[in-house]
């Protein structure tokens, strides 16, 4: 009796396993010590040289591309002529850097502009004002001059949220993004070589002792403004003298 159980017993087990599939008979086999010897071997297997040369390829190109863009607006590009607001002398040399604010930058000059109601219709706030972060294109057109000294700044003329098909061939559209109450270009700072800042400290203080509010009015800046509506600087005028970045 004892050896019919037996023999039982065995012809049960081996009609279990035989019914198992190999994938859970051989988890069933698998312990724990060989699934962190497995887990392991793998973080240790070094990865595809494709997936490490990808993401370099990918961040190279990202580097070598933004150079590239400015060179392509700067080739291609149209020249605009970009006219400052009255700017505290103070504050236009901070360091190595210039800081420039324009009169398409504010606001007040925008509102007065064809196409200001309906920009702001499709972009309102709570408060009433321009969402933060809101993308615009302003319409410039150039300006006739007379004469070969300090050019004219184009005049801007319309403002839209959407990028102009076609615009006539003495105007321009600049994109700019409105934030903190201001529009911002992308030209708003330059960096000033050493040997040009001793020259350009003494033409604006020049230019202030000419004025009676202690404000400069006398800089347009030259930008290069490809078919996207991105601006590039090329160089500003402070009084008579022109200066190159």
């Amino acid at each position: 009796m004892k050896s019919d159980s037996s023999e039982s017993t065995k012809n049960s087990e081996s009609t279990k396993n035989k019914s198992l599939s190999p994938e859970a008979e051989f988890s069933g086999k698998l312990t724990f010590r060989d699934y962190l010897l497995a887990t392991e071997q793998k973080a240790n297997k070094p990865l595809p040289g494709s997936r490490l040369v990808l993401p370099l390829a990918v961040q190279a190109g990202i580097i070598f591309a933004v150079p590239f863009l400015s060179m392509y607006t700067n080739l291609t590009g149209k020249e605009v002529i970009l006219q400052t607001v009255p700017v505290n002398s103070r504050n236009v040399l901070q360091s190595n850097s210039l800081e420039l604010d324009y009169n398409i930058s504010r606001i007040a000059t925008l509102r007065r502009l064809s196409g200001w109601q309906e920009l702001l219709r499709r972009n309102r706030g709570r408060n009433g004002q321009l969402l933060s972060g809101t993308n615009l294109y302003v319409i410039l057109q150039e300006q006739p001059s007379f004469s070969r000294g300090v050019p004219r700044a184009w005049r801007p003329v319309r403002v839209t949220s959407n990028l102009p098909r076609s615009l006539a061939t003495n105007q321009a559209a600049l994109r700019g993004v409105y934030q903190d109450g201001y529009v911002q270009y992308g030209v708003e700072n330059y960096n000033v070589p050493d040997e040009e800042r001793q020259q350009i400290n003494s033409d604006i203080s020049q230019a202030v002792r000419q004025t009676r509010d202690g404000q400069l009015r006398s800089i347009v800046v030259k930008v290069k403004v490809d078919s996207q509506g991105k601006a590039i600087p090329v160089s500003l005028w402070l009084r008579d003298r022109n200066y190159r970045f």
